[in-house]
Order: structure tokens, then C-alpha cells, then sequence
């Protein structure tokens, strides 16, 4: 991967990091599910001049209802329950080995290296929960595991999709998100608090809303697809990896998000079981070992 490109990956992974303090921020204007509406109506707007994607309503609305409405209306209903970004992040991440367990459905075996990372984040998993109290509430905790749990099935939804342009993709399922998902902010949380919502929302809700549709939506996929599209999955993925960790310095530093050891044990465990899943340690260790051993 040239230098552009590794700078182009790490620009997404700090979008995607500042992420979970922008939710944060706009949940302070927004309650969730209209938060999530607005967001995807943002990201939608490029469905003005974009063809839709050849690829199935059913299919659009399964991906559409996993990835976007339920696990971001679990996740920002999570943080409106005072789950703080960095745990968030880390609970949100464990859609990795979710997605390996969700694989198994569709005939797909996981390998030694996947079912080590998998059961080192459960280990990690189990830690944060053990941690609940004050700061994390059960609530918090649940539905946070559960926006993991939806990416994870969207993940494998999405292996029904044949080769499609990612931008494209991404406004589509942004506005089949958009709709049922005001749709439910108006029924659950109603309609005179979103119009209250909508009038008294400070100038850092509106920023808010604005960096989780544009940058983080439309701004970074773009630049993942992009990478995507020019390097092996197994090359690009590992960067994801920083997400976390950016999400829980910026939480420490903006916040004062606190980590307790039996919490930072159970995080640590969650990334590192993510490391085991996402990198290549044996051709790491193998090419470490040609460039250190005997020639």
C-alpha cells in the first residue's frame, strides 16, 4: 500500500474514532431514533444524482434494517442511556466475531486463527460486563452488544450482493434507513419531541449531525470502498482496528471516560481478539522470521 493510501486509511480510521464523541454530542439535541433519521436523510441527498444499485428491494431493505436502522438506533439508544463512546466503540467492534458466528449459518467454517480472536473477545466481553455499574449500565451494555450483533448480521447479509459501486450503495441504504427510521422516532419517541427536538437543537447538535452524515457516512465509506477497491480486504481491514483505541483516547481526553482495570482488561481483550481476527499474524511472523533468521 503506498504512503497516500496508508495516510487515506488513517484519516478514516480518526473520521470513524471521532465518531462516538460526535454521537455523544448530538444526543445531547437529539434523542436517538430521530438522531439516526437524520443522519441517513444526510446521507441520502447523493440518491439525487445516483443510480440506484442493481441489487434487490428485499435485499436493500434487510442490509438497509441490520446495518443502519437497528444497529445504529441500539447503539445511540445505548449512549442516551449514559454508556460512554469508548466502551461503546469496543462493544460496537464486536462485530467480528459476531460475524463469524452468524457465518456458521450459512455454511461458512471458521478457521483456527478466527475461532482464537472469537473467543479472546467473548473472554474480553464477558470482563466488561463482569464491570457493570456506575458508568455502565446493563441497558447501556445490552443494547451495545446488540448494535455489534446487527452489524455482524448485516455482514453477512450483505455476502447476497454481487460486485456494486460503493457510493452508490451507500446513499441507497442511507435513504431506505432514512424513512422507517423517522418513521419510528415518530411513533416511539413522538411527535412533539421531535418538533421540540428540531427547535431547540444547540449549533454543536447541528455540527454533530452534520459530521456523523457527511464525514463519517458519506465521506468515509467512500474512502474505505475506495481502498477497498484497490487492496486486498486483508490489507485495509486491520486499520479498523484503531477505531477503538481513537474512540477511547478522544472519550479520556474530551470526557473523562474512566477505565477501570477489570474494564481495560475486558477492552483489551476485545481488540486484541479483533487483531487476532483481522491480521495475518502468521505471515507477519513468517516474513519477521525470514528477514531476521539465517540467510
Amino acid at each position: 500500500m503506498p504512503p497516500t493510501h496508508i495516510v487515506l486509511a488513517l484519516i478514516v480510521a480518526v473520521i470513524w474514532g471521532f465518531n462516538f464523541a460526535a454521537i455523544r454530542i448530538g444526543l445531547e439535541s437529539f434523542p436517538p431514533l430521530l438522531l439516526t433519521g437524520l443522519r441517513f436523510l444526510i446521507a441520502a441527498v447523493p440518491v439525487l444524482w445516483l443510480a440506484r444499485p442493481a441489487v434487490s428491494w428485499p435485499l436493500m431493505l434487510a442490509i438497509a434494517g441490520s446495518w443502519y436502522v437497528a444497529q445504529f438506533a441500539l447503539l445511540f439508544s445505548a449512549m442516551a442511556a449514559g454508556l460512554a463512546p469508548g466502551i461503546a466503540a469496543v462493544l460496537d467492534h464486536m462485530q467480528a466475531p459476531f460475524t463469524i458466528l452468524f457465518a456458521l449459518a450459512i455454511g461458512e467454517r471458521p478457521t483456527r486463527r478466527q475461532v482464537a480472536g472469537m473467543l479472546t473477545a467473548l473472554a474480553g466481553l464477558g470482563l466488561v460486563g463482569l464491570s457493570i455499574g456506575g458508568d455502565v449500565t446493563a441497558t447501556g451494555f445490552v443494547l451495545a452488544v446488540g448494535a455489534g450483533a446487527s452489524w455482524a448480521l448485516g455482514n453477512v447479509i450483505y455476502k447476497r450482493v454481487r460486485a456494486v459501486e460503493m457510493s452508490p450503495m451507500i446513499a441507497w441504504l442511507s435513504l431506505v434507513a432514512a424513512l422507517p427510521s423517522l418513521g419510528l422516532s415518530a411513533a416511539a419517541e413522538g411527535p412533539m419531541r421531535v418538533l421540540a427536538a428540531l427547535a431547540s437543537a444547540s449549533w454543536a447538535g447541528w455540527v454533530a449531525l452534520a459530521y456523523l452524515g457527511i464525514a463519517a457516512t458519506l465521506l468515509a465509506w467512500w474512502m474505505w470502498a475506495y481502498l477497498l477497491a484497490r487492496h486486498p480486504a486483508s490489507t485495509v481491514a486491520p486499520f479498523a482496528l484503531l477505531v477503538p483505541v481513537i474512540s477511547a483516547v478522544v472519550s479520556f481526553l474530551a470526557f473523562g471516560e474512566r477505565f477501570g482495570p477489570l474494564r481495560f482488561s475486558g477492552m483489551a481483550l476485545i481488540v486484541g481478539g479483533l487483531a487476532i481476527v483481522a491480521l495475518p499474524l502468521h505471515t507477519i511472523w513468517q516474513r519477521l522470521h525470514g528477514a531476521t533468521g539465517p540467510r
